[in-house]
């Protein structure tokens, strides 16, 4: 089977999102062919290199998404009315909220752009901007989208323009070629698929481990330019519930993600979860050792950044500290914003002053900021090792991935309320509500206080995670998945799953009689001597079995003929 993997920022470039699950996804069925369509984000990204693919993986294309485009293609005057019409349906459906202008004028645009060339310059023409100034200024439109200005529609069409790039390129004549087309995101990635299921009918799978709209509407929260905002959400809400509406198959990562494209127009009955799988191995020696690990020790291990909120994680370990004094707090940075860190680090130092046992020794700080990867902690397991309860104290969260790490590792966690916690913990922690830390506080000092509670917890979750979240389950998932949209594709109108029936077991050719066995002289006896044999060469396994059964002094017995009747009948049996 031949699966088209179209990645944005990700895989197989070195760094970026879904890297680690869409390798591990494909060195996991090498029974297929792999073709990766990749947008990058930065140049960055492209200087840091790929991974080394495997030999299965037979193609690899990719595209930019930041460099600036000019292809340099002019259109005539029927090219450019035709451009200009698709893209006021476009636009209209933007800003209106209206599906059907919206799906109409994009696939307009990539039917144009096929035909006659690249868009990025029609994009970014005066053509464009008008009509964009247009359809804010129509009836429908928001009074968020009414109030753009010139400086807003530039903003806009540029970021428009970029997320359409992938309606210019030479992809799709392989995309077409191939068997399934499996998103590892939604939104930009997932365009390609979109097109190549309109114009080629390809199945078209999309997998959303962290929902694409959802990151939009964080990444522009900070309430500048909220014309340019109201446009991009609207943009995007439309994209994602056009691909939500045509995706042969959706796997959300979780159940939060799985609400939010249900809130924007999938159906459940394409729906289904798949967990991403993880390396269990990696964290199986400190998983083993229940009782490793320092008992006063609290563990908090992820990016520092505002969304983890590690500032009410120091205010609750300041009310842990005075109800028990000899807790530590270790904190293992895998990347950091360079000013929250810092923020926190001067947080530390005010709510912990350094402790001394006397007047000679030096005093130590109760909170420690440690980077993984180290002399001391050369891996996540060792950090996660060094404490036995966990912390998650954020306030934004998709799928947990440090919470599922603790969780192989053995460890009991304490984790607030967000994202999809309450899914992966599934009763083997404690859960508090975000932004509380007196709750937080109460929660870990209930753990230190009882040491077999916090063990059996540790435990329930170890075995959890080994049932949900490894590579294996990922992989049979989607080895599954691919049979059933290879059944609904153009080659399979029938829909039946490909090897979901082992076939018949048949002998080719004809049997010979045994040679201690008498030949009789007549036909029949000739034909009973071996068996009944149909057209294509199975044997019927109770004459044959009776055969077996005769002793060499009993003569047989001629029999009669078998009518054609009777010969088909076998031949259905079998």
């Amino acid at each position: 089977m031949r699966i088209g993997l179209l990645t944005e920022g990700g895989y197989p470039y070195a760094t970026g999102e879904a890297r680690l699950w869409c390798d591990r996804l494909v060195r996991g069925l090498p029974q297929h062919e792999f073709e990766l369509y990749a947008l990058s984000r930065s140049a960055e990204q492209e200087e840091r290199g790929r991974v080394v693919l495997p030999e299965h993986v037979t193609r690899v294309w990719t595209a930019p998404l930041w460099a600036p485009a000019d292809d340099g293609r002019t259109y005539n005057w029927r090219e450019r009315r035709r451009f200009a019409e698709r893209f006021r349906e476009l636009v209209r459906g933007i800003c209106a909220g209206e599906a059907e202008p919206f799906a109409a004028g994009l696939y307009g645009l990539a039917e144009l752009a096929g035909e006659q060339g690249g868009l990025c310059a029609a994009l970014r023409s005066e053509t464009a901007v008008r009509a964009v100034e247009s359809a804010c200024r129509a009836p429908g439109a928001s009074r968020t989208v009414r109030t753009a200005q010139v400086p807003d529609l530039l903003e806009f069409v540029d970021e428009l323009e970029r997320a359409l790039r992938p309606l210019s390129l030479d992809w799709y004549e392989e995309l077409g070629a191939v068997d399934v087309c499996h998103a590892a995101a939604g939104g930009v990635a997932a365009l390609p698929g979109l097109l190549a299921k309109r114009f080629f009918g390809v199945p078209l799978l999309v997998t959303e481990y962290g929902v694409r709209l959802r990151a939009h509407y964080l990444e522009h929260s900070d309430g500048t330019r909220p014309a340019v905002h109201a446009l991009l959400a609207a943009f995007h809400t439309r994209l994602a519930g056009e691909i939500y509406a045509e995706a042969d198959f959706l796997t959300p990562g979780n159940a939060h993600a799985r609400r939010w494209q249900e809130r924007c127009g999938a159906r459940r009955d394409r729906l289904r979860t798949v967990y991403p799988g993880m390396e269990a191995d990696r964290f199986a020696t400190v998983g083993e050792a229940a009782d490793s690990g320092d008992p006063d020790t609290l563990v908090w291990v992820g990016r520092v950044e505002p969304a983890k909120d590690l500032i009410a994680l120091l205010h609750a370990f300041a009310e842990v500290r005075r109800a028990a004094p000899h807790t530590r707090l270790r904190i293992f940075a895998t990347g950091a914003a360079t000013d929250y860190l810092a923020d926190c680090r001067s947080l530390a130092a005010q709510l912990f002053p350094d402790e001394a046992a006397d007047a000679v020794t030096v005093g130590e700080n109760p909170v420690t900021f440690e980077e993984i990867g180290g002399p001391e902690v050369p891996s996540p397991a060792d950090a996660y090792g060094a404490g036995r309860v966990v912390v998650l104290s954020s306030v934004i969260e998709g799928f947990p991935i440090t919470l599922a790490e603790a969780m192989f590792c053995g460890r009991a966690t304490v984790s607030t309320d967000v994202g999809a916690v309450c899914e992966v913990i599934g009763g083997t922690g404690l859960v508090v509500p975000p932004r509380n830390p007196r709750a937080l506080a109460d929660a870990c000092l209930s753990l230190l206080r009882d040491p077999a509670r916090a063990q059996r917890l540790g435990a329930a979750a170890r075995a959890r995670a080994l049932e949900l979240f490894t590579i294996e389950q990922n992989v049979a998932a989607f080895r599954e998945i691919y049979l059933q949209l290879l059944a609904r594709g153009p080659a399979r109108p029938d829909g039946e799953v490909p090897f979901a029936q082992p076939p018949e077991a048949r002998v080719p050719g004809h049997w010979t009689t045994p040679t201690w066995a008498p030949v009789p002289d007549s036909a029949g006896a000739e034909g009973a001597g071996r068996g009944a044999v149909g057209a294509t060469g199975a044997v019927d396994a109770g004459a044959e079995t009776a055969q077996t059964l005769q002793t060499p002094q009993t003569p047989q017995t001629p029999q009669t003929p078998q009518t054609p009747q009777a010969s088909q009948t076998s031949e259905a049996a079998v």
